[in-house]
């Protein structure tokens, strides 16, 4: 949470001519927002709600190569793990100084109430592993505007072997997304 996912995955999809979704955004439309889920219904509630959708925006992608924002939770569940394996997965890696700084601007987050940068240091924690095991590629976000971030970031996955082929080819109006790029960050919702 607060490493930009939403900002460089649209700007990756810009420069890829690529849709972008956000798998938040999704849930915040259908089910409305993920605070008022968490307290209505529980995390448990939320995390089926998070792993349907995931799911559904994935088998979706898999006729138009997309980029795709997934909350920091999401990839906790082990059937989107699996789906993940279909996408090329990047972690989007900031320090714990950047993100205190966007915390501190965006309070609504359920799984930091009290202390924030307390929770977001006990969940990335946890997360981390799993963050680095599901990464095709880890790439660090804490220098650079969106732009110069989206450049940075479609260059490094075309020096990817298996998104080299696939960027490389060409669709009608743009290159192709490899596969499907999945942004996840290290502490979401």
């Amino acid at each position: 949470m607060a490493v930009g996912k939403t900002a460089i995955g649209q700007q990756l999809a810009k420069q890829l001519r690529a849709p972008f979704v956000d798998t938040d955004a999704l849930i915040v439309e259908n089910h409305g927002s993920i605070a008022d889920i968490f307290a209505g219904r529980g995390e448990h509630a939320f995390r089926e709600i998070e792993a349907r959708t995931v799911a559904r925006v994935i088998e979706d992608a898999i006729a138009t190569p997309t980029v795709i924002s997934l909350g920091g939770g999401a990839v906790l569940d082990s059937g989107t793990q699996q789906l993940l394996a279909r996408c090329t997965v990047v972690y989007l890696e900031c320090d714990p100084e950047t993100v205190s700084e966007r915390i501190a601007r965006n309070s609504g987050r359920p799984l930091l109430a009290g202390d924030p940068m307390s929770r977001w240091m006990d969940l990335f924690t946890t997360r981390r592993p799993v963050y680095e095991r599901l990464a095709d590629l880890v790439f660090d976000v804490r220098h650079g505007s969106v732009s110069e971030l989206g450049r940075q970031l479609e260059e490094a996955l075309r020096e990817l072997p298996e998104g080299a082929a696939a960027i490389a080819k060409e669709t009608a109006a743009a290159p192709a997304v490899p596969e499907n790029v999945a942004l996840k960050e290290e502490v979401e919702q």
